[in-house]
């Protein structure tokens, strides 16, 4: 049985949902490490000083034969900190990469993320990504970066790095359809900088005037000081509101089934997990032209980036579909593809 070694130094909800299947569907002698998804700059620069002690204990008498990290792991110090690693061949899964993330208000730039993922690479028999947006903003930002340094850098380095760069997404459960609602929009993202839900209030303001009938399922995880956002969502649209927090995953899956609507406001999204999830329940897609949706869903189901009045647009221009699109194969068959992905390597 293959031995490996999962790393995963930032245990979001994405990076949870990818890690717990692996370990469900994938048989193998799996030895996992994993750190919680908060402190972003302490995690992605700390995680080996956080496994300092840990780690040489996890492997006291366990050897593996491949190491499964993610990008928010500095697997080159890693290695160096623990010599028993140094020839155990690395596969890199990129989550996201931090070329093409973007700063939140009051954060400042900092090269250290970026130079993290890039040794990462280097050092890395095979990068995977989840999505080919991902992975071409990846080598396009090494490029972008490479050009800023002043002197003593290599040649070609995003084209050497792109051979060994393949896509793999995180594998997806689908959800059962229920009887839809007409009218229900469900919006199951953060509600952080990087979703814009202030767009999203925008937009519900929009439809109002428009007076398009509809409801709202606020989902999705939120910090412990309420964004000003849904804040204002609460008090111009209480009337409309079925639900409004952390949910079971029952409860959760059974509002998707209910949903005529899944809406993006989003300017990061790698994979965009919550609004695949949604379209497998049948809830129809509202989403930028943009990021990984392009390469995801049909224009039909796009709408200029940050324009709410395409938006708003394009909503009431579905209002009288429903969706049978499903998920196109990469991501449909993306539980196969980490199946062959472990029988190559045995």
């Amino acid at each position: 049985m293959k031995k490996i070694l999962l790393l995963s130094a930032y245990r979001s909800d994405s990076h949870a949902s990818w890690a717990n299947w692996l370990r469900q569907n994938l048989v193998a002698d799996w030895r996992v490490l994993e750190l919680p998804g908060r402190y972003f700059r302490w995690r992605i620069r700390g995680n080996p000083l956080s496994w300092l002690g840990e780690l040489p204990a996890l492997l006291d008498g366990w050897q593996p034969d491949r190491i499964l990290a993610t990008s928010m792991v500095d697997i080159t110090t890693i290695k160096g900190l623990n010599p028993a690693l140094a020839s155990v061949p690395v596969s890199y899964y990129f989550h996201e990469n931090q070329f093409a993330y973007p700063l939140g208000e009051g954060q400042h730039s900092s090269v250290d993320p970026l130079m993290v993922q890039l040794y990462g690479a280097l050092a890395a028999d095979e990068c995977l990504f989840n999505s080919d947006y991902n992975r071409h903003t990846f080598l396009e930002g090494v490029d972008a970066l490479l050009k800023k340094l002043p002197d003593c850098k290599p040649d070609s380095l995003a084209q050497r790095l792109a051979a060994k760069c393949s896509l793999l997404p995180v594998p997806v459960k689908p959800v059962a359809e229920g009887q839809k609602t007409a009218g229900l929009i469900v919006w199951n993202h953060r509600w952080e900088y990087d979703k814009k839900p202030e767009l999203f209030l925008q937009l519900l303001q929009l439809l109002e005037q428009q007076q398009f009938d509809f409801s709202l399922a606020l989902l999705g995880p939120r910090a412990d000081k309420t964004p000003s956002a849904l804040q204002a969502i609460r008090q111009q649209f209480s009337a409309r509101i079925i639900a409004d927090g952390m949910v079971s995953r029952a409860e959760y899956e059974q509002l998707l089934g209910r949903a005529q609507f899944v809406v993006s406001t989003a300017i990061h999204e790698f994979q965009g997990l919550s609004v695949q999830e949604a379209v497998t329940a049948g809830a129809i897609p509202v989403l930028p032209d943009d990021l990984c949706y392009r390469e995801q869903y049909a224009d039909l189901y796009r709408y200029q980036s940050g324009d709410m009045q395409a938006a708003a647009g394009r909503l009431l221009e579905l209002s009288g579909s429903v969706n049978r699109i499903g998920l196109q194969a990469a991501f449909r068959d993306a539980g196969d593809g980490w199946q062959q992905w472990l029988l190559m390597r045995q």
